[in-house]
C-alpha cells in the first residue's frame, strides 16, 4: 500500500518542531554553555543541576511541570494568553516547547565541553591585542569550537525528534496539527495500525542512525586537538 500524505505528515511536523527546538537550544544555550565553560561561582552545581534534570526525570514529570507554569491556570499562561495572544499548551509551540526543555542539556553538555576545549592561551593574547570578550567569543572561541557546538545542535534535533511523553500532556496528540511521529507511533500501535507504525518506525530508526554517524564525526574532529 502506498504511504499516503496524510500518514506522513507526522513526520513534517516533527522536522518543523525539531528544526524550531534547535535553533533556541542554539540561542539560550551557548549563553549557558560559554557561561558554564569560562565561570566559577556560588551554587555551580546547583545551576548545573538544574540545566540538566531533564535528562534524569520522567518525561511525564518534565510535561507535568510544562503544564503547570504554561497552562490556562497559571500566571504565566494566563499573561501569554491574555496580554500576547500566545497559547502554548495543545499548540505545536507546546510540542516546540517541551523538545527545547527536553534537548536542552544535551546541547549544553557538548557545547559546554567544547569551549572548555579552546586553548586559553589564544584568547588571552586576543585580549592583550585590545579586543574585549565578545570579540573575542565571536573570533576565537566560537570558530575554534564552532565542530563541538555543530555537534552538540545535532544531538538535541535527535533528542528533540524522539521526544514522545513530555510533548503529549503538553501539546496534546491532535493530528495534523501536534502529532509528531514519536506519538503517531504510539497511536497507530494502540490503533493495531501496524502497517503504519512500520512505516513510521523505519524513517525514524533511519534518520536517527545517520544523525549519529554525522555526529560521530563531527565530534571526533571537534576534540582531536583537545
Amino acid at each position: 500500500m502506498v504511504t499516503s500524505f496524510y500518514e506522513l505528515y507526522p513526520v513534517l511536523i516533527t522536522l518543523k518542531v525539531a528544526i524550531a527546538s534547535t535553533l533556541l537550544c542554539f540561542l539560550a544555550g551557548m549563553p549557558v554553555a560559554y557561561f558554564l565553560a569560562k565561570k566559577s561561582f556560588t551554587g555551580k552545581s546547583v545551576a548545573e543541576a538544574i540545566i540538566m534534570q531533564p535528562l534524569v526525570i520522567p518525561p511525564t514529570v518534565l510535561g507535568y511541570y510544562l503544564l503547570v507554569i504554561f497552562g490556562s491556570r497559571s500566571f504565566v499562561g494566563r499573561f501569554l494568553s491574555e496580554k500576547l495572544g500566545i497559547s502554548i499548551v495543545f499548540t505545536v509551540k507546546g510540542a516546540v516547547l517541551a523538545a527545547f526543555i527536553a534537548s536542552l542539556p544535551l546541547f549544553v553538555i557538548t557545547s559546554r565541553a567544547a569551549i572548555e576545549s579552546v586553548d586559553r592561551n589564544l584568547e588571552n593574547a586576543a585580549r592583550l591585542l585590545g579586543k574585549n570578550e565578545l570579540e573575542v567569543f565571536f573570533s576565537i572561541t566560537l570558530p575554534l569550537s564552532l565542530r563541538g557546538v555543530i555537534a552538540g545542535m545535532i544531538m538535541s534535533f535527535a533528542r528533540a525528534t524522539g521526544e514522545f511523553g513530555a510533548t503529549l500532556m503538553v501539546a496534546g496528540n491532535i493530528p495534523l496539527k501536534t502529532q509528531t511521529a514519536a506519538i503517531a507511533i504510539y497511536d497507530a500501535v494502540q490503533s493495531n495500525n501496524i502497517a503504519l507504525a512500520n512505516k513510521l518506525v523505519a524513517i525514524m530508526t533511519i534518520a536517527s542512525f545517520v544523525l549519529l554517524i554525522i555526529f560521530n564525526k563531527i565530534n571526533k574532529r571537534a576534540f582531536a586537538y583537545a
